[in-house]
């Protein structure tokens, strides 16, 4: 990799793939520059046209760029983009209260766990709030808020440092290294979309590095993630399916998509949204 790579990528601390640490520069390359050819790359990264190429069948599938002859441009589907909470907040609403339920029965009290952004694991927060002796770690801020509105003497919120995304959350290398020093029992992580090539996904490549941060400091990973996202593939991928050790999400996920889940996650639960 050049000078250029490493100076664009050395401020995350969480260790990634030099195909993770590509796809970022050449996407940063592209929002830049409008658009760039498989050579300019080729050379700027130190690797072959073949693997530039490669990585750009990757991305163009992601939607975070379109692949032309010799090249790539920007994307108009907006992969990318990050929808703020309020809006998330007001789509799938039943679904993600019966997650939430279903979510709650895996903590009891004097537990230490985390939970990840995301407006499931806000409605999360709600369903744990009168549970005793609890220590809960996260990088959302709307989930401390609700914490600290039904405030417990016998609670510890630990809420990470960082930049605010869009949707509330602090993320980039100061909640990285945060989480880095940190240990959770369970982890409930909210995503953005969640496929069977890229596994989970967020729009937001510091969130992303944050979210791996927070996996590795847990014991155990349980994903809400209602039907909705299915299918969908954002920016950057920050865990396999296989990573995860629960699914929960609503009996609205499509058979098919079931059957893709469940040979990855040892337990996969659907619970009814209505």
């Amino acid at each position: 990799m050049t000078a250029r790579m490493n100076a664009a990528t050395s401020i995350f601390p969480v260790p990634r793939s030099l195909a993770q640490e590509r796809h970022e520069f050449i996407v940063s390359e592209v929002r830049t520059r409008g658009s760039v050819r498989v050579t300019e790359l080729a050379t700027l990264l130190d690797v072959s046209d073949m693997t530039i190429r490669r990585d750009l069948d990757v991305l163009d599938e992601a939607g975070a760029l379109v692949k032309v002859h010799g090249g790539a441009k920007v994307s108009t589907d907006h992969a990318a983009d990050q929808p703020s909470f309020d809006a998330k907040s007001n789509t799938q609403t039943a679904e993600k209260q019966a997650i939430a339920r279903a979510a709650a029965e895996f903590v009891r009290g004097g537990a230490t766990i985390g939970l990840m952004a995301g407006t499931t694991t806000w409605r999360l927060a709600g369903e744990l709030a009168a549970i005793p002796n609890l220590t809960v770690v996260t990088n959302s801020m709307r989930v401390a808020e609700v914490f600290n509105e039904f405030w417990r003497a016998d609670r510890n919120i630990i809420l990470t440092g960082g930049v605010r995304t869009p949707s509330d959350a602090l993320v980039g290398p100061i909640a990285a290294t945060a989480l880095a020093a940190l240990h959770v029992d369970t982890l409930f992580i909210g995503v953005h979309g969640m496929s069977e090539r890229a596994g989970f996904t967020t729009p937001n490549i510091l969130e992303s590095d944050t979210n791996r941060a927070f996996i590795q400091a847990s014991a155990r990973k349980i994903v809400l993630a209602d039907h909705s996202k299915w299918g969908i593939t954002g920016l950057s991928s920050f865990a396999d399916l296989s990573d995860a050790d629960v699914l929960i999400t609503d009996d609205k996920l499509s058979a098919n998509a079931a059957v893709v889940l469940s040979r990855q996650i040892p337990d996969v639960r659907q619970v009814s949204g209505t």
